[in-house]
């Protein structure tokens, strides 16, 4: 969704898109996700899901979070490699959007300004 929002941003010419802490916070979250998938690391959020369901007595679910609800909106099982593989690429997209719609540093952009008045 975000990624397409750095597209669709860009090109609507929204002024959160080209800041740089967005980008680098957008990239370092689906870094995690993505270390998180490769290794099999569960996500404390799925965990802490299961506990709470097993504590108030309501069905609890063998696979992940993701893989549980697209299953229900779908209605169909995808193995966890599917999923590593849609973050890795979703990952992949994020950096190249860093190429495509440059991030710019505020600082600079008012420098550039700046110069741009006569200043």
């Amino acid at each position: 969704m975000r990624l397409g929002a750095i597209w669709i941003g860009w090109f609507r010419k929204w002024k959160f898109v080209p800041n740089v802490w967005f980008r680098v916070a957008h990239l370092a979250c689906m870094g995690v996700v993505v270390l998180k998938a490769v290794f099999g690391i569960v996500c404390p959020q799925t965990t802490w899901e299961k506990d709470l369901r097993f504590a108030a007595g309501a069905e609890v679910y063998e696979e992940t979070f993701m893989q549980h609800w697209v299953h229900q909106a779908m209605f169909f099982q995808l193995p966890p490699a599917v999923f590593t593989a849609i973050y890795i690429l979703f990952f992949v997209g994020i950096v190249l959007s860093l190429i495509g719609v440059k991030p710019e540093w505020r600082r600079e952009a008012r420098v550039s300004e700046g110069f741009e008045s006569g200043d």
